[in-house]
């Protein structure tokens, strides 16, 4: 008897001690979310980032081989090194790149040859730690990160000859060994692209314990004497060390893309730290900016799924600046070459961020996009224009001219303490020119857009019918913040014309965006389902609803609600058959829409992101609530395979996080959020002013998915969206959730979301 009251006491004890375990937000992040993904099919298209939030440097296992943009598979079978990364996708591929990669017995380089087998099973990976074991090796590594630098620990066996490779990758690299310092320096210059010809990032390995010996790796070939040539094409080292079983032999490595002097610098962040104490700083500075939203449910899945897109939605636009000596700060451009005083962001691409990423830092991260915006200013006096795709330059990919969405609904936000007047000039300035290099900087087609009204389809201008309604977009943030400056009324007038060239693609024929020819006719035959060809990676049923600014000018085209409702609905019901022959084959892009059993919906890609909110606006708020909470739902996991395309720096992340809290930036640059569905039963969102946001729905489950009544600071709230400064001011929502739809809330004219139509009635 005496037996088992004391082993229930014991159970009891263990139950009550588990329970009281307190999960920080950070423990619900997976860092391995959308790692499952291939060239045929993105399931995020993610690599696990070991980083701080928008450090400069990330650090991942690299199971590609050298070049791969997919530098990490979570089908893969073996690791062959960790790698310092920049690569924001894929697609754009990396830079600043070299590895490291522990092994033992073998005096090898070669990637295939020393790549060694491991098992997620034995794998840890945290934002701000990594730990994994080397099967072939019988070597544990880890990793620890900090803005510019990070800590390896390595775990040996018991060895004459555990060896450490520095490989700094080909096209181009130096690679030098300092044993009276246990330090190996050198710099690589592979890229993808986007820098000048004086491209270099430096790095620093310092370890902690001697070199038994070394070898140099040139033109990735081991040496069997030493060389005086620390560069070649292909340039590495191999470091020996004699260890006994368990022994840790810790590295601290650093890079600069300055200079040697600036990577000695910047390892001064690990210099005098060890292992443990970065690892917790970290996972200090991760619980800070995920911390900012707080969450209570019981839905543990939903709560990691929320968390790791916050992680991703945090991760880019990336630190490109370095801080001297003198606590100066500095950086490299990637536009002319020099080393400028100032802030640098890199490796984001507004055509898809300006949407959700940057109205999601405006809310929630303001000093962060503060630096971003005096980093703009810098872009633009260093290379004559705003980045519309920056890695770590302008880079000729995507179409638009979204930096003025960036720059207009950062200011019109509140955001202050930047140079506002440049960034104006350069927005009026994109307006009127293209780079001479890379054509997706500036407007192509300014020239006929600007004169006709619309790109036009059969001037060798691809994607234009896309160009032409993200120009008239662009167009009305200039507008907006034309006002807000006082601009002369002429100006302001003129971009309020232009935000309405939209219509200019308007076919009443199939109540759809179509190309339109020089002449003024359409373009023909017109296939609404042809991906690519008159739009960008996706079709006519995903760009019409591109009109973010001026809804209701849309539903007027289209003959008023009751029409606008039905065209909406139809992008569900549809079958999701395509037309592939612009591209020769299905894209990835096209391949995720097809599988999803969603229509034409295809959320895996930006352009029709936003078009589940547009219900708001024509008085059928239930279908907006309905939709979101499905695409959550069903579209998104915290697992390998847990996006449904491209993650794409933030972005299809932020869309997440602004949906899970119940309202989605329709359309940066205007004051509203756009109600959908809000997933948990509370959230509270702490903004840096000091305020706070809370977000109450009780009893919200997933069968709850309408809203049935809404409150805001305590009074019946019928409107389909809310406003910023109401919640910066510090807000109060309570939502009643049901399962049945309210057919009668939000659907007078009154309620409505703005649309420009709409402003001088």
């Amino acid at each position: 008897m005496k037996l088992k009251l004391v082993l229930l006491l014991f159970l009891i004890g263990g139950f009550v001690a588990n329970a009281q375990v307190k999960h920080e937000p950070v423990d619900y992040v997976s860092i391995l979310m959308g790692t499952q993904s291939k060239f045929e099919l993105s399931n995020g298209n993610t690599y696990p980032a070991i980083a701080v939030p928008w450090g400069m440097n990330f650090w991942t296992p690299q199971t590609g081989k050298m070049g791969d943009g997919w530098v990490y598979r979570y089908d893969a079978d073996k690791i062959r090194g960790f790698k310092q990364t920049h690569q924001p996708s894929p697609w754009m591929n990396d830079y600043g790149q070299f590895s490291i990669m522990p092994l033992v017995d073998k005096t090898i380089f070669d990637e295939e040859e020393r790549a060694s087998w491991f098992s997620h099973k034995a794998e840890i990976a945290k934002p701000y730690y990594y730990s994994v074991y080397l099967a072939d090796y019988d070597v544990t590594t880890e990793i620890t990160p900090t803005e510019r630098a990070a800590i390896f620990r390595f775990t040996f066996p018991e060895t004459a000859n555990a060896n450490v490779i520095i490989d700094a990758f080909d096209k181009g690299s130096s690679v030098e060994v300092i044993p009276d310092k246990n330090a190996i320096i050198g710099y690589t210059t592979r890229n993808s692209g986007g820098v000048p010809d004086n491209f270099k990032n430096y790095f620093v390995v310092v370890f902690d314990k001697s070199f038994t010996t070394h070898f140099d790796v040139r033109n990735a070939q081991v040496l069997k004497k030493l060389s005086d040539k620390p560069e070649s094409e292909h340039s590495g080292a191999i470091v020996k060390f004699s260890t006994q079983r368990g022994e840790k032999i810790s590295a601290r490595v650093a890079s600069s893309f300055i200079s040697y002097e600036q990577a000695w610098q910047n390892l001064k962040e690990v210099e005098n730290k060890d292992f443990e104490t970065v690892k917790s700083d970290g996972r200090k500075a991760w619980n800070e900016v995920l911390g900012k939203v707080e969450i209570e449910d019981s839905n543990i899945d939903n709560k990691r799924t929320f968390y790791s897109t916050l992680y991703r939605s945090t991760l880019f636009p990336r630190k490109f600046y370095e801080i001297d000596a003198k606590g100066n700060i500095i950086h490299y451009s990637p536009y002319n070459g020099q080393v400028l005083p100032g802030f640098m962001y890199t490796d984001t691409g507004f055509w898809d961020t300006f949407r959700a990423l940057f109205p999601l830092l405006n809310l929630m991260y303001p000093s962060v996009n503060k630096e971003i915006q005096e980093g703009l200013v810098n872009t633009y006096k260093e290379s004559g224009f705003l980045p519309e795709w920056a890695s770590p330059g302008h880079r000729g990919i995507m179409i638009g001219n979204n930096s003025a969405s960036v720059v207009a609904d950062a200011y019109l936000k509140g955001l202050r303490g930047y140079d506002i007047e440049t960034l104006y000039k350069a927005m009026i300035h994109g307006t009127e020119n293209v780079h001479p290099k890379v054509s997706s900087t500036g407007r192509l087609g300014h020239e006929y857009y600007n004169t006709l009204g619309y790109v036009p389809y059969d001037v060798k201008i691809n994607e234009n019918a896309a160009r032409t309604l993200e120009y008239a977009y662009a167009d009305w943030t200039i507008y907006k913040l034309a006002k807000a400056l006082n601009r002369p009324k002429s100006e302001i007038d003129l971009y309020a014309k232009r935000s309405q060239n939209y219509r200019n693609l308007y076919s009443p024929e199939h109540k759809l965006m179509r190309g339109k020819n020089k002449d003024g006719s359409f373009q023909s035959p017109f296939s609404p389902t042809k991906w690519g060809d008159a739009f960008t990676e996706g079709n006519s049923w995903h760009y019409t609803w591109s009109v973010f600014h001026d809804p209701q000018g849309l539903i007027d085209l289209m003959g008023g609600n009751k029409e606008f409702v039905n065209m909406l609905d139809s992008v569900f019901k549809m079958p999701p058959v395509f037309d592939d022959s612009y591209y020769g084959f299905p894209i990835h892009e096209i391949r995720e829409m097809q599988i999803m059993n969603m229509g034409q919906y295809a959320h895996g890609n930006q352009p029709i992101q936003h078009m589940v909110y547009l219900y708001n606006y024509a008085g059928e708020p239930w279908k907006a609530q309905y939709w979101a909470r499905e695409v959550m739902d069903k579209l998104y996991t915290p697992a390998p395979d847990g996006y449904c395309g491209d993650e794409d720096n933030g972005q299809t992340s932020a869309w997440y996080v602004f949906s899970a809290m119940g309202f989605y930036p329709v359309c940066p640059g205007s004051d509203e959020y756009i109600l959908g569905s809000p997933l948990f039963e509370k959230m509270t969102v702490h903004l840096e002013n000091g305020k706070t946001l809370q977000i109450n729905s009780p009893g919200n489950d997933k069968s709850k998915r309408y809203i049935s009544d809404f409150k805001l600071n305590g009074k019946t709230y019928t409107k389909n969206y809310v406003k910023h400064q109401d919640l910066m001011n510090g807000a109060k929502i309570d939502v009643q959730m049901s399962d049945k739809p309210n057919k009668t809330r939000g659907t007078r004219k009154s309620d409505f979301p703005y649309s420009f139509s709409n402003e001088n009635k």
